[in-house]
């Protein structure tokens, strides 16, 4: 079809010759036996010309004494015109000196199955970047969790590289080098300390007697492998850890530190109050977290509840605090993330009582809301 033709339709027919026939002798009865019976602004001819019907193509199969095949017809008029041309088509009873039979078979709108391709382009193009958004709208809340979170500091006389909350922190973190410990900052836990080099510092050994636990996190490397071993023979590990395959520990993300520590920082309660389901005021808390829980865990969504707790909204992390903003009513909002300094001041705003979430920031201004986590409920 010349430059200027958009083609809209597929007109497809079938045929049946009985004789050998070329595909010429077929494009021929095409043309032929249709001009002028349409009038001549239907000609096939005249339609090519101002292009509004394409190159028609035609294929054919012979056996001894009949010849089969297709004929595909692309046209850019409108429908009717399009059954008009198919239907004079299937009035075609001869091509040269043999009977034939023409049969439309369909038409296809060409604008419909590309407008299907582009719904489905569309949805992968969305999925891509809606996962891309989150993720860095996850990172970005992570930032905010931990931007405070410590900074660097030495420790003993041969001046390790540790966090600042090294000292005050129930637990520590034995890692590698100074890189290492910086990474962890990044990833919210400041209470690492470096070994720097595979003899341990005596430094090392006083430090880990005063501490209620202590964990090595070493690169994925056979040095890692080598420092673990030394490690175990001057201190007690009660975790051993190491990073991915080949992997050091300054080269992991914060996403992927945290999966790697959390599970330790959850199992010896490091930071956290003791469990709300001691404590008798919190049974209604711990009924509706219980119900919002499995629906909404590894969405990062937030759901918001009234005093009835019907829902009054559920919209992703990334919108709560412009949601917040507009609502009222609102006693409880529970949320898949972490409960930031912004949120915190949304919510207040809005009125709400209760705030639960998978973790919560280092806060800065006091508030009368509860404010818990799935891990205090005992649920998560």
């Amino acid at each position: 079809m010349p430059q200027s033709g958009i083609v809209k339709y597929h007109v497809k027919l079938s045929y049946e010759v009985d004789g050998l026939v070329e595909r010429a002798d077929i494009i021929g009865a095409i043309f032929g036996q249709t001009e002028g019976l349409l009038g001549p602004e239907m000609n096939l001819n005249e339609l090519q010309r101002v292009s509004k019907v394409g190159r028609i193509e035609v294929d054919a199969k012979s056996t001894a004494n009949t010849t089969t095949g297709s004929a595909l017809i692309p046209m850019s008029t409108d429908i009717d015109t399009c059954a008009l041309i198919a239907a004079g088509i299937e009035s075609i009873d001869k091509v040269g000196p043999f009977d034939c039979k023409f049969r439309l078979d369909a038409i296809d709108d060409v604008r419909a199955a590309k407008k299907d391709d582009i719904v489905r382009r569309a949805k992968e193009i969305k999925q891509k970047w809606a996962t891309k958004t989150v993720s860095e709208g996850e990172s970005m809340l992570n930032d905010v969790h931990r931007g405070e979170a410590g900074k660097l500091s030495t420790y003993g006389p041969s001046k390790l590289t540790c966090s600042s909350g090294l000292i005050d922190s129930t637990w520590v973190i034995l890692v590698e080098g100074r890189a290492d410990v910086i990474n962890l900052l990044r990833a919210g836990y400041d209470n690492a300390l470096a070994i720097e080099g595979a003899k341990i510092d005596e430094s090392i050994k006083e430090l880990c007697n005063t501490k209620d636990t202590v964990v090595a996190f070493l690169d994925g490397d056979r040095s890692g492998g080598f420092i673990l071993k030394e490690l175990k023979s001057v201190v007690t590990l009660d975790y051993e850890l190491q990073a991915d395959n080949d992997t050091e520990v300054e080269e992991l993300t914060p996403q992927r530190i945290d999966e790697i520590l959390s599970p330790v920082a959850n199992e010896i309660k490091i930071g956290k109050p003791t469990p709300s389901l001691k404590n008798e005021d919190d049974k209604p808390i711990v009924e509706i977290a219980s119900k919002i829980f499995p629906d909404l865990n590894e969405t990062l969504e937030a759901v918001a509840l009234d005093s009835d707790q019907k829902e009054i909204f559920k919209v992703p992390i990334s919108e709560i605090v412009s949601k917040l903003s507009t609502q009222s009513g609102i006693k409880y909002l529970l949320l898949d993330g972490i409960i930031t300094q912004r949120l915190l001041e949304g919510a207040k705003n809005a009125g709400v009582e209760c705030v639960i979430g998978h973790r919560v920031a280092k806060l800065t201004n006091s508030t009368d809301m509860t404010l818990k986590t799935f891990s205090d409920l005992g649920i998560a």
